[in-house]
């Protein structure tokens, strides 16, 4: 986008605030079911500045723009924003202020933010009605401009929904609904209403294709006592899953029927909502009667049963495959001096896993960044930014596939050419804090912050650090982030438990030099039963080698070494019964102990 077209939309966005009396308007990055991925009709702050990264809020004033931002986004959100006059917000920094305070510090008494009911948390809605009340500033709920400035506008998707088969799912609708019954009566409610897309495809086993790389169907799902409906636009729905739906109990009516129907319910009928994952909307429907509470679908479904879990194993051995056959190609192109970009190396990383008789969509779309690019947390190429691969840096490589049985999300950063040994000792610090992670041993009730820092000391010991996370939840043929686990520096206030599957990628990022990120997901798996209680520890799940030339084994432990060596012996067992007799070759080598 160019900088006038930003100036000339964000300009028409003014013109509708003046309109409405408005002296600010907020325009999160999502949809009305609150997600962090979204389809194209509600990529509106894209529409406006530019920035296409998966999370950032937009706040346009009568005399200034400024988008939100986390540290994944910081040099993203600058380059896709510069020369706009668009003021990027380092979310997250010391220096940052919150948008409550900002908007509270520039703002006038009797001023007026705007902004659409539906795109903000019942939660966050009602923490921002509070800061703006206290400095005598009005909130209105009701702003939703963008039909009228987006003469273009994606329709709503329309692609059919399709059952995922119980035999990869472990569990069916039916059951799941059940167990959701019981869980929202001892809350004390007697229904629930969930607008989270993940929730409703984990509870009714539906996929759809409605947002890329996402397996879900957009719509809303109200579950009563004996009753349910999901709202979803009707050209979704095939006679096979109407039937299905209705087999489980479930009825259906148009997906824009959903706040009406709950201002028709029952003023005895009080409904279970998350306050994270509700809109204050849909808590404006239903005046009053309903109660917040964590979501009661949040633990079951990130608790994988034993069919998921065999999912997940049986699809990172492929993937690891696949993976393996990308890595080589990849080398041995660079290698023999034929032109290779980063488009490129997504481009095999995909037509490897379609092969797969399982695969669905890519779990993300691949980041591939050379060099200066891979400082970049979550870059992405363009025809205008895709850089030849040269035998001279580091190619970081994060990527993953949604297969029937399972989500995948892998990082490798691979040196092309002789490395320095900076990057040797950088690489190998990120990895003293992967290890750590993955050697863990903990108590019940662990939430992933108290293990954060074991990923990060060997950095802070050297002045270095990362401001991501370092691990999160990922979903079953579903979402690659997922909630409520992570293993971060703030507390998610969430245990991790068995079954629960997570990333573990710690990283670290020089600015116009390389970036480096070493990421498996690992299943939280019990350990022992002492005298103080059930421990957990981590079962490493991905099956890929890391790149032996970038390891400094003299600041390694030889636990470290051990571990290093143990988990390639494991990739080569696993993959090489699959592989072509060069592939095995490649492979032995790329796992061959480190000394």
């Amino acid at each position: 986008m160019t900088t006038n077209v930003s100036t000339q939309r964000i300009q028409a966005l003014r013109d509708e605030m003046a309109n409405a009396g408005l002296n600010a308007v907020i325009v999160p990055r999502t949809d009305p079911h609150l997600s962090e991925y979204i389809s194209s009709h509600w990529h509106t702050v894209r529409y406006l500045t530019g920035f296409t990264g998966s999370a950032g809020t937009l706040v346009i004033t009568a005399d200034g723009a400024y988008l939100w931002v986390d540290s994944r986004y910081f040099l993203q959100g600058e380059d896709q924003t510069q020369g706009s006059g668009i003021v990027i917000m380092k979310d997250g920094l010391p220096e940052t202020p919150s948008i409550n305070r900002f908007l509270c510090d520039t703002l006038n008494e009797g001023d007026t933010v705007g902004i659409n009911g539906m795109l903000m948390s019942l939660n966050d809605t009602a923490t921002l009605r509070s800061a703006l009340n206290k400095k005598g500033i009005r909130l209105d709920v009701n702003f939703d401009p963008i039909d009228r400035i987006w003469n273009d506008r994606p329709e709503l998707p329309s692609d059919a929904a399709f059952i995922h088969d119980e035999k990869y799912a472990g569990k069916s609708a039916s059951d799941k609904l059940a167990d959701l019954r019981r869980d929202f009566t001892t809350e004390g409610a007697r229904a629930f209403f969930t607008s989270a897309l993940d929730e409703i495809a984990w509870l009714l086993n539906l996929r759809s294709t409605d947002v890329p790389c996402n397996p879900v169907a957009t719509s809303f799902l109200y579950v009563g006592e004996k009753d349910a409906c999901l709202f979803i636009n009707p050209a979704k729905l095939t006679p096979e899953v109407i039937a299905y739906l209705s087999a489980s109990g479930v009825a259906t009516a148009p997906y824009n029927d959903a706040l009406g129907f709950l201002t028709e319910v029952p003023r005895d009928i009080d409904v279970l909502l998350s306050g994270d994952r509700a809109s204050g909307a849909v808590a404006s429907a239903l005046d009053g009667h309903f109660i917040i509470s964590d979501s009661p679908v949040l633990i079951p479904k990130a608790v994988k049963n034993e069919v998921q879990m065999q999912g997940i194993r049986d699809a990172h051995v492929r993937d690891g495959v696949y993976m393996v056959r990308s890595i080589m190609e990849v080398k041995r192109t660079v290698e023999q001096g034929t032109p290779l970009t980063e488009i490129g190396v997504a481009e095999i990383l995909e037509r490897n896993r379609r092969t797969d008789p399982l695969f669905f969509d890519l779990s993300f779309d691949s980041i591939c960044g050379f060099g200066p690019h891979g400082a970049i947390v979550h870059y992405s190429a363009t025809p205008e930014t895709d850089a030849q691969l040269h035998t001279d840096n580091l190619l970081l490589i994060d990527s993953g596939a949604n297969y029937l049985d399972a989500t995948t999300d892998i990082t490798r950063t691979i040196a092309l050419g002789t490395p320095s040994a900076d990057m040797r000792h950088d690489f190998t610090l990120v990895m003293k804090g992967h290890i750590a992670i993955a050697t863990a041993v903990f108590p019940e009730g662990t939430r992933g912050h108290q293990l954060d820092a074991m990923a990060r000391i060997s950095l802070w010991k050297e002045g270095k650090s990362y401001l991501h996370g370092t691990g999160h939840g990922v979903g079953h043929f579903l979402n690659v982030h997922e909630g409520p686990q992570s293993i971060r520096l703030n507390d998610t206030m969430a245990p991790l438990m068995p079954g629960m599957l997570t990333s573990n990628e710690p990283g670290v990022y020089l600015a116009d030099r390389y970036g480096i990120r070493c990421e498996n997901l690992v299943l939280t798996i019990p350990y022992e039963t002492t005298e103080f209680g059930n421990f957990y520890a981590f079962e490493t799940v991905t099956m890929c080698p890391f790149d032996r030339d970038l390891f400094d084994t003299s600041i390694m432990t030889p636990e470290e070494i051990k571990w290093v060596d143990d988990y390639h012996r494991t990739v080569y067992d696993r993959l090489s019964p699959s592989l072509t007799p060069d592939e095995r070759e490649w492979l032995a080598a790329a796992t061959a102990p480190l000394k």
